[in-house]
């Protein structure tokens, strides 16, 4: 079993957090190693609400939860939603990065290795889960194409649901579905933010939907 903050000389400070509290931020590096004490902590990618829209797996306490950023000195790669009310002990990051100085180099250059392997891995797996999105919602955009009324040679989606009914069917969170609309644009792959989106680009919808 791995050593927990018990384990450690340490000063370090618990704290109670309901469920639902962002525990780590992707891409935001807190001054803090924090260890599970109690409960179960949900990693994935996090939408504009701070409640996950993909969800990419669960730690149950006793756990660290970023002490692999700690050694590589990185922010997280995936955000941390509390799943359950949690405890959690937070050691100061300066404190846990000078301790790692008094390890064997052999062992501190395997515990590097071994943090850095975890990371790419997370960084895959985020990558697909946005590529994914990206995918679906031009594979649904391609399908539900129509004349458009205004430019005949050109073709349109009619938006006849709500966002939240679309986002259900390509199995994504609203916020999500938002988001990805606004990429395409940005991209000038779509056009258009009412109830009607014209098709700019097929090639490239067509492209980012593996087609």
């Amino acid at each position: 079993m791995l050593p927990t903050a018990h384990d450690f000389d340490w000063p370090a400070d618990a704290c109670t957090l309901a469920a639902g509290t962002q525990v780590l931020q992707r891409a935001c590096t807190p001054d803090h190693v924090m260890h599970l004490d109690s409960g179960r902590v949900a990693l994935g990618v996090a939408d504009e609400s701070g409640a996950l829209a993909h969800q990419m797996g669960v730690i149950e306490a006793p756990a660290w939860l970023n002490a692999g950023c700690a050694v590589l000195d990185h922010a997280p790669v995936v955000d941390a939603i509390a799943d359950t009310s949690v405890q959690v002990r937070r050691v100061a990051l300066k404190d846990f990065q000078a301790s790692l100085l008094a390890l064997p180099a052999p062992a501190l250059a395997l515990l590097r290795d071994v943090a850095q392997a975890h990371r790419r891995q997370a960084e895959l797996a985020v990558s697909r889960l946005a590529k994914d999105a990206e995918a679906r919602c031009a594979e649904w955009l391609l399908r539900h194409a129509e004349p458009a009324s205004d430019a005949p040679e050109g073709l349109a989606v009619m938006l006849r649901q709500r966002k939240r009914m679309i986002a259900a069917q390509l199995g994504i969170a609203p916020e999500t579905l938002s988001r990805v609309l606004r990429h395409l644009r940005e991209r000038s792959l779509i056009s258009g933010s009412g109830r009607v989106l014209n098709l700019l680009d097929l090639n490239g919808l067509r492209a980012l939907a593996g087609g």
